[in-house]
């Protein structure tokens, strides 16, 4: 399928590391809670899996932001447990707790039992939204799809739910860490499958998202996690209709590790508030591009301090290409969309500034 020429394309230009008039900016969870159309839309729906089911209520979603922001990109409005639940595994969200698995993957028996999802059947919901959303952005920006890392992806499937403790998939990971292993493998290939999938159907970027990545140990992380979003990096398509498509990794918690994630072949790496970015910059040099990375309890307070808190992270990454602005995680449900604009309106203020 033909789609528009893209206008705006700071945002792939930066996460390739190549020049940009000004910093471009997306945020995370940025087709949220927050907005009061997005609940409006929600309500409508009937439920969270209904809104992301149904591709015209997913691509207006993913659109609204666009027409309050000048955001740089939009993401897929979708959900990172699609993978599991297209696995069979009864997901479904219960006010108030997020969301639960009916039956969750806690043996061997259970992992031997679980099949790689075709995303042609049953994630057709997924590329047909983005898709859908592509052809309504009309070029205006490009589109970024994504999904979770098989260890966050993992964590939700074996605990069956969120989890303070990570009692079951931790209790697998050393009791029986191979077949935790072969768990996280055939969730690897469902992610290739389920992100070239979403790159076939128009998606002009990818990011693998590990929420739960911080919670391991340094050794742990880099076995049970790292190696598994390496493996999915080095199987991704990387160029579509003669364009580069880039990859990136976000892990939050995951400052300690952000040399190992550089060598892991991915262009850019989502940074969490808990590290400056200008040391990430000089720990990582040239190979990747950065991605963040305000804390998004700063878009509680007033705007200016908003503003001059923006301004520190451009200064602190500097001149020179290589910085998408963005939040260290997504932004919270009771947040001001008032206060959104004010950090993407000073985002392109002052990064045209430093990059002159």
């Amino acid at each position: 399928m033909k789609f528009a020429p893209l206008q705006n394309d700071r945002m792939i230009k930066a996460l390739l590391r190549l020049p940009t008039d000004t910093t471009p900016v997306w945020i995370m969870r940025q087709a949220g809670r927050y907005l009061p159309e997005y609940r409006e839309i929600r309500k409508k729906a009937g439920g969270f899996l209904d809104l992301c089911k149904n591709k015209e209520l997913a691509c207006e979603v993913t659109l609204q932001p666009l027409r309050r922001f000048d955001l740089d990109a939009a993401i897929l409005f979708s959900d990172i447990l699609t993978i599991p639940d297209a696995m069979g595994l009864g997901l479904y969200f219960s006010e108030g707790d997020g969301p639960k698995f009916e039956r969750p993957v806690r043996c061997e028996r259970d992992v031997d039992q679980l099949g790689v999802p075709d995303p042609s059947e049953t994630l057709r919901y997924v590329t047909d939204a983005v898709t859908l959303i592509r052809q309504e952005l009309n070029g205006k920006v490009p589109l970024i799809g994504f999904s979770g890392s098989p260890w966050t992806l993992a964590t939700y499937t074996v605990e069956g739910g969120s989890s303070k403790d990570y009692r079951y998939v931790k209790g697998m990971l050393y009791e029986n860490p191979a077949a935790m292993h072969r768990l996280l493998d055939k969730l690897a290939q469902s992610v290739v499958l389920y992100l070239n999938a979403q790159i076939e159907a128009g998606a002009q970027a990818v990011m693998i998202f590990d929420t739960w990545g911080g919670v391991l140990s340094p050794e742990a992380y880099l076995e049970f996690s790292l190696k598994y979003m390496q493996q999915i990096v080095s199987q991704l398509k990387r160029n579509h209709d003669g364009q580069r498509i880039p990859v990136t990794l976000f892990t939050k918690g995951g400052a300690q590790w952000i040399e190992a994630t550089a060598d892991t072949g991915c262009d850019a790496i989502g940074l969490d508030w808990t590290i400056n970015i200008n040391e990430a910059r000089q720990r990582v040099g040239n190979k990747v591009a950065l991605q963040g990375n305000l804390d998004p309890c700063t878009l509680y307070a007033l705007p200016d301090t908003i503003r001059t808190a923006v301004k520190k992270i451009l200064a602190d990454f500097g001149s020179g290409p290589g910085h998408v602005f963005n939040l260290g995680h997504g932004i919270h449900p009771s947040i001001n969309p008032d206060h959104l604009k004010v950090v993407v309106d000073t985002v392109h203020e002052y990064g045209y500034k430093i990059r002159q």
